[in-house]
């Protein structure tokens, strides 16, 4: 019998949507007059860090098993910021506060400064619907 390989691990996943993120903050940027398109970005943003601390215990599970608690700690730190930032995000956006939903996007884009953006990742704009899909789900 082979060994069964799992490509979808929870830090490929997580990669993918901090990547997806800085693209948001980004897009973000450029597209401050249009309303629409920015309650979508945040709300991307919202349901991306939400869904990054939901990768956070499967990460960590293998090292718990094997006694590295130190290890598992550690990694809960480096990560616990993403769900307070995507509960403070969804106050900001159901209050319309676009002062306090900058000041947590650059708060946002500080923490994850560290990663690189690959020079040829493609325009998906999959944040298109998420504050309707946000909405909806509250």
């Amino acid at each position: 019998m082979s060994r069964v390989i799992n490509i979808e691990s929870a830090g490929k996943d997580r990669n993918q949507l901090v990547i997806s993120i800085l693209l948001a903050v980004r897009e973000l940027g450029q597209s401050s007059q249009d309303m629409e398109k920015s309650k979508d970005l945040v709300a991307y943003m919202i349901i991306a860090l939400s869904t990054i601390a939901q990768t956070i215990d499967a990460s960590v599970g293998a090292w718990e098993k094997r006694g590295y608690w130190v290890k598992a700690d550690r990694f809960r730190m480096e990560w616990g910021w993403t769900q307070t930032k995507s509960d403070i995000l969804y106050k900001c956006l159901i209050n319309q506060d676009w002062d306090g939903i900058i000041q947590q996007v650059v708060q946002i884009s500080q923490k994850l400064s560290s990663v690189k953006i690959p020079a040829r990742k493609p325009a998906i704009e999959s944040w298109r619907g998420a504050y309707q899909h946000l909405m909806s789900k509250s």
